[in-house]
């Protein structure tokens, strides 16, 4: 007997057909078992369950993802080029939500960038050939094709942040307006008045939703927003520096800064610092992401949270949903899932 235990009768890797034959069952009994079928009795359970330990049998699980249509895989998709991936923890906050949240399933991760033309024409012809159940997009710009080449291929996705109001895939976000106002109301809290705004990438809704943010909380308190104090700028440390630049040349008196991200922030600081402006003696800085950049700048800096890790994983939750979900698209009509995070300011003292 003992010759069974690893090995089947023709000396390699047990077969589905060596199980049912200790189990005495026919081998589709012995697949429902397998796959959990609550259409099997308990004896029959039983009789399979022990005859897979003892045969050693292990499920050939490629094999039933094919049958099932599936590949037990997804893909994150980063339509920016790989230096800004890696330049900014935003990106591996994200990766870090989402890998935790697949730990406890059988579905394979893979990173993909689509920066340029040429990836994203290879990433289309990747996604044709439903090679993965489902897709990620992260850092997703008004104009991106890629979301509805995913709608024309059926391939469940979510997104982290809409293109706009009217997004039609299902998307998790944080509040984006409610973060743009935190930032303005602590800085008009601390008596500052002059309150400069870097920008995002202005094709990124998240960007536009806190310029809003911005200038109402400067318009609640009675300031209306001054169009010279707001300087374009692109998530970017160089983008920071150039925007704070530019603003201080425009308007030499302004006494805060709240950049769009902490590492546009960081470049603002340097700016700042070329200027002889001292932080926050003469101009209060605060960030967007509460990344560890801001915890280690010096003077740390004060940022509005937002929960990347907790996005990563409901981007999971919702992309599992979708996979579950197969039904076509047009099946769904309205039914899409939009999940919207809270935002928290981290007071430090830059501000």
């Amino acid at each position: 007997m003992a010759s069974h235990g690893a090995r089947g009768r023709s000396g390699g890797r047990p077969t589905l057909e060596e199980v049912a034959a200790r189990a005495g069952v026919g081998r589709g009994t012995v697949s429902r078992v397998i796959n959990g079928s609550p259409r099997v009795s308990d004896a029959t359970r039983a009789a399979v369950e022990a005859a897979v330990a003892e045969l050693g049998y292990v499920p050939n699980t490629a094999a039933r993802a094919l049958a099932a249509n599936r590949t037990d895989a997804i893909a994150l998709v980063v339509p920016e080029p790989e230096t800004r991936f890696f330049a900014e923890p935003y990106f591996s906050d994200m990766l870090k939500g989402v890998g935790a949240a697949l730990s406890d399933t059988e579905m394979q991760l893979l990173l993909i960038f689509a920066g340029s033309d040429r990836e994203r024409r290879r990433l289309a012809q990747y996604l044709a050939a439903h090679r993965v159940d489902g897709v990620l997009l992260v850092s997703v710009h008004a104009d991106d094709p890629l979301p509805d080449l995913l709608a024309q291929l059926e391939i469940p996705a979510v997104i982290s942040g809409p293109r706009s109001s009217a997004e039609t895939l299902p998307s998790v976000d944080s509040d984006n307006y409610g973060g743009g106002r935190q930032a303005v109301e602590h800085l008009l809290s601390g008596g500052r008045r002059r309150i400069a705004h870097i920008t995002g990438r202005l094709d990124v809704y998240g960007a536009q939703r806190r310029i809003e943010g911005y200038r109402d909380a400067l318009s609640d308190a009675g300031h209306e927003a001054d169009e010279a104090l707001i300087e374009a700028g692109d998530f970017t440390e160089e983008g920071g520096r150039r925007a704070m630049a530019a603003l201080l040349e425009r308007r030499p008196t302004l006494d805060a800064v709240f950049a769009a991200s902490d590492v546009t922030a960081a470049g603002a600081r340097q700016a700042l610092r070329e200027a002889g402006r001292r932080i926050p003696d003469d101009v209060a800085l605060v960030g967007y992401d509460d990344s560890a950049i801001a915890r280690h700048m010096d003077p740390p800096l004060t940022s509005v949270r937002q929960p990347i890790e907790e996005m990563g994983h409901g981007m999971i939750d919702l992309l599992l949903t979708e996979i579950a979900d197969r039904r076509p698209s047009a099946s769904r009509g309205l039914e899409r899932r939009q999940m919207v995070l809270a935002t928290e300011l981290v007071s430090r003292s830059s501000s």
